[in-house]
C-alpha cells in the first residue's frame, strides 16, 4: 500500500526518524546539565574538593545515562542508583554494559558518592577522582557511540 507514491515501511521509518530527533532536542538539557556536571568536577578536583568533585562526576554519569534512555526509549526510571541505569541500557547497546561491567567497582564508587558526600563524614581522595574522571572520560566515548 502506498500513500502519496511512499511505501509505508518508508513512511514508517521517516516518521521513527523524525521522533527520534525530537526526542534528542526534547531531552538535550540533560547532556548539556551532565557536561556542566563534569567540568564543574574537573575545576573541583583541581582545589582539592574531592568529595564535590565525585558528586558533580556522579550527577554528570546519571544525566548522561538518563540522556541516553530517554532518547532510546521515550523515557527514564527515576532512581539515582547509577547501577540500576546500567542494568536498564543493557540490551540497548552492548558496549554500554561492558563499559559497566569492566568498571563495576568504580562505578560503585562514583555511586556512593551521591549519598556518602552529601551525608556521612566520608572522605573522598584525590586519587580516587582521579580515577573516576579517567572513567569518565572513556564513559562518554562508549556511550557518544551508542547513540
Amino acid at each position: 500500500m502506498t500513500l502519496l507514491g511512499f511505501n509505508k515501511v518508508f513512511l514508517i521509518w521517516v516518521s521513527l526518524d523524525i521522533l527520534s530527533r525530537g526526542l534528542l532536542m526534547e531531552y538535550d538539557f540533560l547532556r548539556r546539565t551532565a557536561l556542566s556536571f563534569y567540568k564543574n568536577a574537573k575545576y573541583l578536583y583541581t582545589q582539592e574538593e574531592y568529595n564535590l568533585a565525585a558528586f558533580n562526576i556522579e550527577q554528570a554519569m546519571q544525566l548522561l545515562l538518563k540522556y541516553f534512555l530517554a532518547t532510546k526509549v521515550g523515557e527514564f526510571p527515576k532512581t539515582h542508583s547509577l547501577r540500576r541505569l546500567f542494568r536498564e541500557s543493557k540490551n540497548l547497546c552492548t558496549d554500554l554494559w561492558e563499559f559497566y561491567q569492566v568498571n563495576a567497582s568504580i562505578i560503585g564508587n562514583i555511586e556512593s558518592a551521591y549519598m556518602a558526600s552529601r551525608y556521612y563524614p566520608v572522605y573522598f581522595e584525590g586519587i580516587e577522582i582521579k580515577e573516576m574522571l579517567k572513567i569518565f572520560d572513556k564513559f562518554i566515548e562508549v556511550i557518544d557511540g551508542c547513540l
